[in-house]
């Protein structure tokens, strides 16, 4: 009787960490783990297990995005157009 083998990869991105994962790492995973749900081949229990692990990267890349525009600084420019310094940007 042949037994059905689960792909090393996923078992590997159940292990991984997603508060470690840069934002690369976590977008990539996540439309990975989008294409596998759209093409509507993975067993149900699979689907909500890779769904869940989706949601936490989608806050992963969500923080990571904010932190990124908290670093922004918006250019400022003296009476004469020439860039003068710089001021957080206002992300409100």
């Amino acid at each position: 009787m042949a037994q059905q083998s689960i792909p090393n990869n996923q078992s590997d991105q159940n292990n991984t960490d997603v508060g470690l994962l840069s934002f690369e790492r976590a977008i990539e995973e996540l439309e990975s783990i989008v294409k596998r749900l759209e093409e509507g081949k993975v067993p149900l229990e699979e689907s909500v297990a890779i769904y869940e692990r989706g949601e936490v990267l989608k806050r992963r890349c969500e923080d990571l995005l904010r932190q990124a525009e908290a670093r922004v600084q918006k250019i400022t420019l003296d009476a004469t157009g020439n860039p003068s310094g710089a001021e957080p940007l206002d992300v409100e």
